[in-house]
């Protein structure tokens, strides 16, 4: 057992986004295929250590304090970047494409019932294949397996529901990519063109040279510093409460709060490019410690019949996202970009998806309407629908 400290996983994380960058450079098919640099590198030291642990015995530990708070500091990066003027011009689009992804929620658990019933295990699996893990991540599996188990008698619910999540944040990372390399070939690729637009959103241009003084650094980081700091205190008052909501949405809400009010009372104006550095950073070392510590073996412990189940929420999701999310979003570049961060989150998390698209528009060129909406609906619109769903699913005769 090797135990790496802070400062051990703090490099740990640096050279997998460093070794994620080269390999891609090097690489022209994941290139090709828009493969996210971090979950390139998070999951080829995952998969090392994986083998390690086979074949030797030999477990690396990383110390994962800092994922949280770098978690929570990209989602607070969201709120900041969030200037309510802009997201009315991209209204219509969020509204549309909510809709989307709570046609996508329903569908997750229709399926996620139907295998389970299909295969004649207990349809609460099925659930817990459902959107509770695809589209809920670690955090909602965790909170409702804890549920299943102790209201439902669910053995093992909590190691199915992290083993789940961890299958769909490798999914999500996968598969956007290639369903955008599919997609991308019925559009008109907007080039270097679009670059004109001065207004890209801070996620756009992960590489770009960003000009910003120390001053405007420290000022971003107390933002972010408050964001978590408050959002963490309201996230902790509506605890147990019927607006119970994840600690992210919080520090987001604070986010979209403090951006809006000082600039509305005229008493600062949040400096986008100090919050694209800060954010950018979060974003990036999260993902790659992310990915790096997921403990594949895990995998291991889910029964045939729950791989079936998820290897079919894998194949529906692309199939969604190609024949729904790009269609109903109008079958131009801006969709495809779209569909790339619905996989993110359909099968993965928030920040998967602004990888995913990360590494799309990169190739092909910006798409600022995505930017816009995804995080928004990513981040705080899934997590409502998603809960109210949950419970709404609970509700059906097969469990009682």
């Amino acid at each position: 057992m090797l135990q790496l400290d802070f400062y051990g996983t703090l490099v740990a994380a640096s050279l997998v986004l460093l070794l994620g960058r080269k390999i891609v450079e090097w690489s022209p098919p994941l290139r090709n295929y828009s493969i996210p640099e971090p979950v390139v590198g998070g999951l080829l030291v995952a998969v090392l250590l994986l083998i390690g642990r086979l074949s030797f015995g030999a477990e690396v530990k990383f110390d994962t304090g800092m994922q949280t708070p770098l978690m929570l500091a990209f989602f607070a990066s969201i709120g900041l970047n969030a200037d309510l003027a802009s997201l009315k011009k991209g209204g219509r689009t969020l509204v549309i494409f909510t809709g989307v992804v709570v046609s996508m929620l329903m569908m997750q658990n229709i399926v996620g019932i139907a295998a389970a019933s299909a295969m004649g295990i207990n349809p609460l699996l099925g659930l817990l294949g459902g959107s509770i893990t695809m589209s809920g991540g670690h955090g909602t599996g965790a909170a409702w397996s804890t549920v299943f188990s102790e209201k439902y008698g669910l053995a093992s619910a909590t190691e199915v529901a992290m083993a789940c999540a961890t299958f769909g944040l490798v999914m999500g990372g996968l598969i956007g990519g290639p369903v955008a390399r599919y997609l991308v070939k019925k559009v008109t690729i907007p080039g270097s063109e679009r670059n004109s637009d001065d207004n890209p959103t801070p996620f756009e241009q992960p590489h770009a040279v960003r000009l910003i003084t120390p001053q405007v650094f420290i000022e971003t980081l107390a933002l972010i510093a408050v964001s978590l700091m408050a959002g963490s205190a309201l996230a902790s008052v509506l605890k147990g409460t019927a607006f119970e909501l994840p600690g992210f949405v919080c520090v987001l809400f604070i986010g979209v709060v403090l951006r809006n009010g000082l600039s509305a009372l005229g008493l600062y104006q949040v400096f986008d490019r100090g919050v694209s550095v800060l954010g950018n950073v979060s974003l990036s070392l999260f993902l790659a410690m992310a990915l790096m510590t997921l403990r594949l073996w895990e995998l291991g412990s889910l029964a045939l019949p729950m791989l079936g189940i998820l290897a079919l929420q894998a194949s529906v999701m692309a199939l969604f996202a190609i024949f729904v999310t790009f269609r109903v979003m109008g079958k131009n570049y801006d969709a495809v970009v779209l569909a790339a961060g619905n996989c993110g989150f359909g099968l993965g998390a928030t920040p998967t998806a602004i990888a995913n698209m990360q590494a799309v528009t990169e190739r092909f060129g910006p798409s600022h309407i995505a930017f816009l909406v995804v995080p928004m609906v990513g981040a705080f619109f899934i997590d409502i629908a998603n809960a109210i769903l949950i419970k709404l699913f609970l509700l059906l005769p097969i469990y009682g």
